[in-house]
């Protein structure tokens, strides 16, 4: 009986989080490495690319936003489950969070299944339609139909990422992404350019290699859960079926934010396609490098996004709610503290890191000034986010997603007007992101200033 209660209270140690500069670090610093590592292989892809050809570099930022739709969605599913993980972390039901996990798994899989499906049969013709050259739609048609089975893998992973994170166990992350990480530069450099007696597949060797990396991150965590006794701690994997209570939570929870993160990807898409039609492959090629910027430089600033999210949830499931406003702050400061230096970094240097893509002469020249653009609203996403994750925390995923709304409704008609209408540079054009930033911020800020979130069970 002693021994029993003695593994109570370690438990209720463990889930129950405090609001520490260390508690914050702790479960930031892992994810940040979990994030940063699969940016890297999306980098390392586009500089084997780069070596291919311009072209193959310009398709890749097409294929790779499409892609990044579908991961967007698996990523908001992930949030809705973090909050909800947390929330029953921060209230000591170890009981409750193995079967928010299970059913976060099935409706996961529900959706990689609708993805499989509109990629082999809606996609082309959507991309057919709306991509001026017809080469690379075609080409960018044949990578997705091979790239689009990873998604099932990928899903599974961030279903676990959600579970480590809500339940403070971030640190377990690492062993899944550097697994991924290995195999992605590995099979990269061995299909795109072919070695070991394995073809050169060139473009396509891309999207093999992305679906092996995925594989084994799944896989790799997998035993991770297992062999730290985690599926035992939540009672997992016994027993996979649908149970609607749950499901209503999870999609009353996860559903806004599905469709937050798949409007913003999708919003993102038209913005490469009106790229596209006014600049060109050389404007792609640019843009891609950009969202580089974003994926490497800021997985820091998702990291702390992330933590945001669950430490927010976690501290008002112990009824803690008055220290709410002071762990955003000092959540801030360091996700701040760290676009300052990328921001300095970017500034100091445009035309290293543009050079790394192997690709000279305008690019080079085109490139440096949105580089300069994209490093400023970096600074603004390093907070902003951070206030918006803390809305999914407080459990009122609902006004997060109108949020995004109200910022993607600025960004879109600013986008279409600089390019459609003005036929601005693309470095006007990438103005529209200090416009996104801005709103989601003001937004997010005022909602949780004004104190509505404190009532809010979930």
């Amino acid at each position: 009986m002693i021994w029993g209660r003695l593994q109570v209270f370690a438990m209720a140690n463990s889930l129950q989080l405090d609001i520490s500069y260390r508690q914050i670090l702790r479960i930031a610093l892992p994810i940040s490495l979990a994030l940063l590592v699969p940016n890297i292989n999306f980098i390392i892809n586009n500089i084997f690319l780069g070596h291919v050809s311009e072209k193959a570099l310009a398709v890749a930022s097409i294929t790779g936003v499409y892609y990044l739709i579908f991961s967007s969605i698996g990523y908001g599913l992930n949030n809705g489950l973090q909050a909800l993980i947390s929330r029953r972390a921060g209230e000591n039901r170890p009981g409750a969070i193995g079967t928010i996990f299970h059913q976060g798994i099935l409706i996961s899989m529900s959706i990689a299944v609708i993805g499989l499906l509109v990629t082999y049969f809606i996609a082309p013709s959507v991309l057919r339609a709306f991509v001026h050259d017809p080469q690379t739609s075609e080409q960018a048609v044949r990578f997705l139909r091979i790239r689009i089975w990873g998604l099932p893998f990928l899903y599974v992973y961030q279903m676990r990422n959600a579970l480590l994170v809500g339940t403070n166990q971030s640190r377990f992350l690492v062993a899944g992404t550097l697994a991924e990480a290995v195999c992605n530069v590995l099979f990269d450099y061995l299909l795109i350019f072919g070695a070991l007696g394995l073809p050169a597949l060139g473009f396509n060797g891309a999207a093999y290699a992305s679906i092996i990396a995925e594989f084994m991150g799944m896989f790799v965590i997998f035993v991770v859960i297992r062999m730290k006794g985690i599926d035992r701690q939540f009672s997992l994997f016994r027993g996979f079926r649908f149970e609607k209570v749950v499901i209503r939570s999870i999609a009353r929870m996860a559903g806004p934010l599905v469709f937050q993160h798949a409007i913003s990807i999708v919003s993102w898409f038209f913005f490469y396609v009106l790229i596209e039609r006014n600049s060109g492959q050389t404007g792609l090629a640019v843009s891609n490098t950009m969202r580089n910027i974003f994926g490497f430089f800021g997985v820091f600033i998702w990291a702390f996004a992330s933590t945001a999210n669950a430490m927010v949830s976690n501290v008002i499931g112990q009824g803690r709610s008055d220290e709410v406003v002071g762990l955003i702050h000092k959540i801030v400061r360091i996700s701040v503290g760290l676009a300052l230096v990328v921001f300095c970094f970017l500034n100091l240097f445009p035309g290293g890191y543009l050079s790394i893509y192997g690709l000279q002469g305008t690019f080079i020249e085109a490139g440096i000034p949105v580089v300069r653009v994209v490093s400023f609203a970096m600074v603004l996403m390093s907070f902003s986010t951070v206030w918006l994750n803390s809305v999914t925390g407080t459990g009122n995923s609902r006004f997060t997603f109108l949020i995004e709304l109200a910022a993607l409704v600025g960004y879109c008609t600013y986008v279409l007007l600089v390019l459609e209408y003005y036929h601005l540079s693309i470095v006007w054009a990438w103005m529209s992101e200090l416009i996104y930033w801005t709103i989601l911020f003001v937004l997010s800020w005022l909602y949780i200033r004004s104190g509505r979130w404190r009532a809010r069970v979930i």
